[in-house]
């Protein structure tokens, strides 16, 4: 169904880019004019017809014609000195504003926008590619929902790159618009062509009988006294001419005539149903009489070139990141398949190097997707699937029919499988779509060449111990270095730097870049700096590398510069480099997002709990916490005298009351002890805080995040709960390392 979907989103946004964009820009412009019109009307309070046609009678003693437009503007059709003519009038008082004239780019552009130029053959095409918007609208939403892991999460934080990012959120503030649009502007083309009824054949026949006499004052027609201005529509004169002629009066209910000797109504029709459903549903595309819906729907209306130019850019990224694999040998000559699961294409670089070191060591390799699985590999003596999970623990692009052929399978592979999954730990779903691949490789009778592992986040030293397991497995040596692509980077230069912990042997240090400058147009098209939030990571490149280490953002674009905490480790190249900078100096940098790791947002309150280094975007959360909302925070370190990080700013938080309460743990005085003892000594306030929905937030190393997991849950034991029940909530999330 995934690939199906993909399938059928590209495809037709292929087809029909033309007209589409030609459709959307055209009522974008059109969208303008309702808001603009109404801008400019005068609209009293209370008046009937009656009042209104007298004025104007008054004044226009040849007027033939008075019009109400959605915009609440009158106009009066008239016989001048030099022929027909239309003014704009105040109803007050009769007299006019200005001539009115429809505006020539109005009527080009409506007949742009409805028909491309081509009369009936142009309406045809608009309301098929409305058809095709609708299609692309839904599709889009479909896949969005599978991405973000179900309805429930659909208005959570976006996933992926910055504009993958951009492409997801547009479409999710644009689809309601996109979809009222798109079937309205279908049921239009619809009755365009008779398909649907749209009630304009109602009027009954001409009256035949009516007054004799002499007409009487239009001001003193009762019919037009008891309907007020604002349900009027048109009101048309007798023909001064013809003695039998009558008033034609259309509202917005129904339409009738009127006889101007008598001044009752005759033949009076209610608008049908077909009628009514047609207005409203004009009303609801054009926005005449909802100026603002048109305002909003034009808006929707312009996201569709940037979701089509974001969209063309992920689509070539993952095309890029899926490049043919040299050396790929034949599946039916292979001694190892290796079957890959990608969602954004990252997983094919770590199938690149397996391919690679497996192919130096001499064996014959296939690689591909997922969806290529076959009944049978002759050769094969081994099979590797590595896999990404997407959304909600769903299959990923090209991975999307895996299951499905593996049941149509009658008989379990000759050869081991390798499952490896490829995902983030802070999703609930962790790497879920590789251990249902697993299960139903074990449903199949299939045996294992190694039990089922994990990468989070694409880690490169993971990979690494991975491979050195496959080493041992495979009796032979097997080096797997990944090497990502070299990404794009930025320089930052250091503008300042405090150091802490020498005295206890934890050299650590908090360090300050200054922004680099990028433009908006390099930000939208995911070059440079882009914009981003304390929680998110910077990857750090060391010269003459590129493999990049990751380190937690302690600051966001708001405040103006880069910052993070780093430990200094024997041996760390990175580490190393960070530490000996100085102010002034440089590093190559970039960006990368962690939606996942973020305060809710609202007045819930929040606990963080964080170690060492933890501290860096558990500071950066609460430096942006301008709307006070209640944050507990929770620090471990060695010696407040030597490693409390972020003291002097702790206390200034609490003074503003951007940090509700502290509580430290250190674990080299006297009395000392660990985060995890403050946690258990504070069950009672835990507890009442996790009860009003609070979320707990934890940072630091994973020997730490594991104590603290299991002091939290002897926390929860007495509510019925555990933090795994949290984690699937989104009220335990972790950053770990």
């Amino acid at each position: 169904m995934g690939v199906m979907l993909r399938l059928i989103h590209r495809g037709l946004a292929l087809a029909v880019v033309l007209p589409l964009m030609v459709l959307v820009l055209s009522g974008a412009v059109l969208s303008v004019i309702p808001a603009w019109e109404r801008a400019g009307a005068i609209s009293p309070d209370s008046m009937s017809v009656a009042d209104l046609a007298g004025r104007i009678a008054h004044r226009y003693p040849g007027v033939e014609q008075i019009k109400r437009l959605t915009s609440g503007k009158i106009i009066a059709f008239y016989s001048g000195p030099a022929g027909p003519a239309a003014s704009v009038v105040d109803p007050s008082s009769g007299e006019p504003v200005s001539d009115y004239v429809r505006s020539p780019f109005e009527r080009w552009m409506t007949s742009l926008h409805r028909a491309f130029f081509l009369s009936d053959g142009g309406r045809m095409a608009a309301g098929a590619s409305a058809f095709a918007m609708l299609v692309l609208t839904l599709s889009g939403l479909q896949m969005t929902v599978r991405r973000m892991g179900g309805w429930r999460h659909l208005l959570g934080r976006s996933r992926g790159g910055g504009m993958q990012r951009l492409h997801t959120d547009l479409g999710r503030l644009a689809a309601v618009g996109l979809v009222l649009s798109a079937m309205t502007a279908l049921y239009l083309s619809l009755t365009t062509f008779g398909l649907i009824p749209d009630g304009t054949a109602q009027l009954s026949a001409f009256p035949s009988v009516t007054s004799r006499g002499p007409a009487l004052p239009v001001e003193q027609i009762e019919a037009l006294r008891g309907i007020g201005l604002s349900q009027l529509r048109e009101l048309t004169f007798p023909n001064a001419a013809n003695p039998n002629d009558l008033f034609h009066l259309v509202t917005a209910a129904g339409e009738g005539y009127v006889d101007p000797a008598s001044g009752e109504m005759l033949g009076w029709q209610d608008n049908s149903v077909a009628r009514q459903i047609y207005e409203f549903i004009y009303m609801l595309h054009t926005g005449q009489g909802l100026w603002w819906l048109g305002l909003l729907l034009g808006v929707s209306a312009l996201g569709v070139p940037v979701l089509g130019l974001s969209g063309a850019v992920v689509w070539s990224s993952r095309k890029h990141a899926h490049a043919p694999i040299s050396d790929n040998v034949p599946a039916k000559d292979a001694d190892t398949v290796i079957l890959v699961g990608s969602e954004s294409g990252s997983t094919w670089g770590f199938a690149c190097t397996l391919h690679a070191a497996l192919t130096a060591n001499g064996h014959r390799v296939h690689v591909a997707p997922m969806d290529s699985l076959l009944r049978s590999y002759p050769s094969t003596q081994r099979m590797f699937v590595l896999t990404a999970t997407y959304g909600d623990g769903a299959a990923p692009a090209t991975a999307g029919a895996f299951l499905k052929r593996l049941d149509a399978i009658t008989t379990p592979p000759p050869f081991p499988v390798a499952v490896l999954g490829f995902g983030d730990r802070q999703f609930p779903q962790f790497c879920q779509f590789a251990r249902d691949v697993e299960a139903a490789l074990a449903r199949k009778g299939s045996r294992s060449l190694m039990p089922l592992d994990t990468i989070d986040r694409q880690s490169a030293q993971e990979f690494a111990r991975w491979g050195k397991a496959l080493s041992d497995v495979m009796g032979e040596d097997l080096v797997l270095i990944h090497v990502p692509e070299r990404p794009r980077t930025d320089m930052l230069t250091l503008i300042e730097r405090i150091d802490y912990g020498a005295e206890v042997q934890a050299p650590t240090c908090v360090l300050r870049f200054a922004l680099p400058g990028r433009g908006m147009f390099a930000r939208l098209m995911g070059h440079g700096w882009p914009r981003f939030a304390a929680g998110d990571l910077i990857a750090v490149l060391p010269p003459d590398c590129n493999l990049p280490r990751y380190y937690s953002l302690a600051s966001s674009t708001r405040d103006g510069f880069v910052e993070i905490c780093v430990r200094k480790h024997p041996g760390g190249l990175c580490s190393g480099l960070l530490h000996g900078l100085q102010p002034g100096d440089k590093i190559e940098a970039f960006v990368k997002a962690n939606p996942a790791f973020r305060p809710a947002h609202g007045r819930k309150p929040v606990i963080l709990i964080g170690a060492g280094t933890g501290i860096g975007p558990l500071a950066g959360f609460v430096r942006a916490n301008g709307g006070c909302q209640p944050m507990h925070l929770y620090f471990g370190g060695r010696d407040p005298a030597s490693d409390f990080l972020y003291e002097r700013e702790i206390d200034g938080w609490l003074g503003e009351k951007r940090l509700t309460s502290l509580t430290t743990a250190f674990s080299r005085v006297k009395g000392g002890g660990y985060v995890q003892d403050r946690l258990r000594g504070d069950a009672d306030r835990l507890r009442a805080l996790i009860t009003n929905g609070a979320q707990i937030m934890v940072c630091g190393g994973r020997d730490m995040a594991a104590d603290v997991m299991q002091a939290v849950a002897d926390v929860l034991a007495p509510l019925g709960l555990t933090p795994v029940v949290l984690k699937a909530q989104g009220r335990y999330v972790e950053d770990v390392y």
